[in-house]
């Protein structure tokens, strides 16, 4: 069992909610002169307004704004093209950054956060809300520059900040983690509790590289630090990007070289092997909860189950 665990290539994860996208940024028109205001002028820009992390929501579709009804809002940036042959003809999208929802554009009970509607949206509009929420992240938390402490001014189409006083340039950066499926020897998988959650939700091993670390150092050092067992032939299975605020999700599976865990108690409260056939009969009871389904921590949970959560696992002998 040993080596069928260790040397079977696992296949990639499938595509993630939030990984899905079908759209251009056209990141190379940022820089053209007076580009937002050209694109506010012609009739066929859509404004997609974020405050907070929320946007309005039509049904199961983001309301985008025509250009020529929301005038200036907070911070522009755009966002790219969306696709020719779209339901709405295709589309140049700016995103207009809020201090808080405006109900002139949207009743507030039509605003909603990712995490609750991603699910539920197409490709196209998850692809543009995540940006969003990604560089709405950003400018909220760098309105300043980190050399001088000059308030820094908006350039590039919203995606650099620039310090009028000593020059320097700054950009929208993405923080990279990795979180592991941790298998041992019986096919178990290894779940954690976090201090900072209720006691009965658990989760996939998770935490951010560290500077001058590989993703495949970081696995192990951190499952390490927080579950005390050493892992081995750690294998990449896809990304997912999380703007909570500013991540990137790298998900791996790995194996147990001992059953023998012991939790920090600084970051993981409690630690538990489960089978799939435990695993399904306390989610079945309610004694437990899991990750969200958005989330790849999900996604790694149900890859090694073998499908979805609320179905009995099939072909398990313990």
């Amino acid at each position: 069992m040993t080596d069928i665990l260790r040397n079977r290539l696992q296949p990639p994860l499938e595509t993630l909610q939030l990984s899905r996208a079908d759209s251009d940024r056209f990141g190379m028109t940022r820089t053209t002169e007076n580009l937002l205001e050209t694109l506010l002028a012609a009739p066929g820009t859509k404004v997609l307004p974020v405050a907070r992390g929320r946007a309005p929501v039509s049904g199961t579709a983001l309301r985008m704004i025509p250009a020529t009804e929301i005038g200036t809002h907070g911070v522009l940036v755009y966002l790219g093209r969306v696709n020719e042959g779209a339901a709405d003809g295709g589309a140049e999208v700016v995103l207009s950054v809020l201090e808080e929802e405006d109900p002139a554009l949207a009743p507030l009970e039509q605003w909603a956060g990712l995490r609750d509607i991603a699910a539920s949206l197409d490709a196209r509009d998850v692809g543009l809300f995540v940006e969003a929420a990604a560089i709405a992240n950003w400018h909220a938390t760098h309105t300043h520059c980190p050399r001088c402490g000059t308030a820094t001014m908006v350039r590039d189409a919203g995606w650099v900040r620039q310090c009028p006083r000593d020059g320097s340039q700054h950009y929208p950066r993405t923080d990279a983690a990795i979180i592991v499926s941790v298998i041992d020897d019986e096919d178990r998988l290894l779940l954690g509790s976090a201090v900072a959650w209720p006691e009965n939700r658990y989760s996939t091993l998770a935490g951010f590289v560290e500077p001058g670390e590989s993703l495949e150092a970081a696995v192990t050092r951190e499952v390490g630090e927080e579950a005390g067992i050493t892992v081995d032939s750690p294998q990449y299975l896809g990304s997912q990007p999380w703007p909570f605020p500013a991540s990137l999700m790298l998900g791996f599976t790995a194996h147990a070289a001992s059953s023998d865990v012991t939790p920090d108690l600084l970051e993981i409260r409690s630690l538990r092997w489960f089978t799939r056939a435990e695993l399904y009969a306390e989610l079945r009871a309610g004694t437990i909860a899991v990750a969200g389904g958005v989330s790849i921590a999900r996604a790694l949970i149900e890859r090694w189950y073998g499908g979805p959560l609320d179905e009995e696992p099939a072909g398990e002998g313990g």
